[in-house]
């Protein structure tokens, strides 16, 4: 039973993600799943990015005797949008760090999402930080264009 609602989880998570109108930007990418994850993990370090965690949802899956496509998920940061936006808007930290998933659909091909500036403005109502939430989604932006083409 565990692993069933295991299962479910995960699978919302994906369905989630490939929704259009939902604040994501999903992007495909020309390699394996493990493989978008470790070349964003390399873009992000040689940025000067902190790498927070990697979490292997298949893994998970398999670990708890469940089965689902490849799908990871890497969080990193740096910490330089804290001090701008959580004295205002402290709620905005539930998005924070930054987060990218890479994941494979029924197709086999494989995707990478992550969250946009506008996201986090429209989401939180955040106002008046139009400059570091720009930031933010060309940063992101850069890195998932590295870790894909």
């Amino acid at each position: 039973m565990k692993a069933f609602l295991f299962s479910l989880v995960v699978l919302g998570v994906i369905s989630n993600v490939a929704r259009a109108d939902n604040g994501l930007v999903t992007i495909p990418s020309r390699y394996p799943v493990a493989e978008t994850i470790d070349r964003l993990e390399a873009a992000a370090k040689a940025e000067k990015f902190q790498i927070f965690a990697r979490v292997d949802f298949q893994s998970l899956a398999a670990a708890n005797g469940g089965n689902v496509r490849p799908n990871q998920l890497l969080l990193f940061g740096r910490g330089g949008v804290l001090p701008p936006l959580l004295p205002t808007v402290p709620v905005v930290a539930i998005d924070l760090p930054l987060k990218a998933l890479a994941w494979e659909d029924g197709n086999g091909k494989v995707w990478l999402t992550y969250n946009t500036g506008e996201y986090l403005k429209d989401r939180h109502s955040i106002s008046g930080k139009d400059d570091v939430l720009k930031v933010v989604t060309e940063v992101t932006q850069s890195l998932a264009q590295q870790a894909t083409q």
